[in-house]
Order: structure tokens, then C-alpha cells, then sequence
């Protein structure tokens, strides 16, 4: 019986410690000057632990956490026709990078055709809804930034070669 009590005791001791393990540092409402910096012996701070001027990731969690969705496996959709259609229209610039989980495309410098200037192309695909503002182009020349009419000229042809292509896709 005595054993039973004690392994009890024991019991409610772990999940009360498990369950404050799951809370933030310093409880909720501790103020930046709670928290202490580790000193050198001449008083100087090796690690300043302050909310206010140490950018973080950190974001409070709860227990409930664990029954939601998990957070890393979610990943930004971008609209697969403007994707392509940007590959597409922008061909004639030699691509340096990729990355289709967040929609960048980066171009090297390159003459267009029939064209005597040469580009280089930043594109941001920022939504998965073929719309003019799921689309961001940055056009740039050896001198600077290029007109703005030549950029919207770009974005425009990339929109309809995206129109176009999910009109094909449609008709298979």
C-alpha cells in the first residue's frame, strides 16, 4: 500500500514537471530584466538573454500543440502556370537559381531577341492563384533597374503565356 502511495506521488510529480516543461521560459509574463546574462569574471555579458534586442524563432507552444497540424511539413504553393510561364518567357536568360517552395526564380544577364540591351530577372510567384499580384518581376540592366514599362511589359506577357497555357491544359 505504502509503495502504491509513493508511486502515486511519484507519478504526479513527473507530469506536473512535464507539463511545465511545455511553457515558455520564464512563464508568460516575465519581463526582459528577469532574465539574466551570463558574466565573465570582469562583468562583462558572454550571452545577453534579452527578448527585446535577441531577434528569435521562438514562438509559445502549449501542450495542445502536439494534437494539431505540424508546422514544418507545410510548405508555400505556388500557381504552377505562372511558374512555367515565367520559365518560359524569360528563356532567352540563363537561369542561376530556383527554388520552387517559395517561388524565386534569379536569371543571369542576357540579350532578348532582336533586342541590343542585356537583363538579368528576379521573379517572385508569391501565391498559388493565377492573378497579376501572385506575381512580382524585377528587371534589371548593367546600368540600374530597367523602366518600368519594359517590367510591366514583362509581367503582362508572362500573365498571358500563364492564361495560355491553362487554357491547353484545360482542353486535354
Amino acid at each position: 500500500m505504502k509503495l502504491q502511495k509513493t508511486l502515486n506521488i511519484a507519478l504526479v510529480g513527473v507530469l506536473c514537471l512535464a507539463v511545465v516543461g511545455c511553457g515558455p521560459r520564464g512563464g508568460r509574463n516575465a519581463s526582459p530584466q528577469a532574465s539574466t546574462a551570463s558574466a565573465t569574471t570582469s562583468g562583462e555579458p558572454l550571452i545577453a538573454n534579452n527578448r527585446e534586442s535577441a531577434p528569435t524563432n521562438y514562438e509559445a507552444s502549449s501542450i495542445w500543440d502536439v494534437f494539431g497540424p505540424n508546422k514544418s511539413d507545410q510548405s508555400t504553393q505556388v500557381n504552377r502556370y505562372l511558374w512555367s510561364a515565367s520559365l518560359d518567357v524569360l528563356s532567352f536568360l540563363p537561369v542561376q537559381s530556383v527554388d520552387p517552395f517559395t517561388g524565386v526564380i534569379v536569371t543571369g544577364y542576357g540579350v532578348p531577341p532582336g533586342g541590343g540591351r542585356s537583363y538579368r530577372a528576379t521573379v517572385h510567384v508569391k501565391d498559388p492563384a493565377l492573378e497579376a499580384r501572385s506575381l512580382n518581376v524585377s528587371l534589371h540592366t548593367k546600368g540600374g533597374p530597367a523602366s518600368a514599362a519594359t517590367t510591366r511589359a514583362v509581367e503582362d506577357a508572362i500573365l498571358s503565356r500563364a492564361r495560355q497555357l491553362r487554357i491547353a491544359d484545360r482542353n486535354l
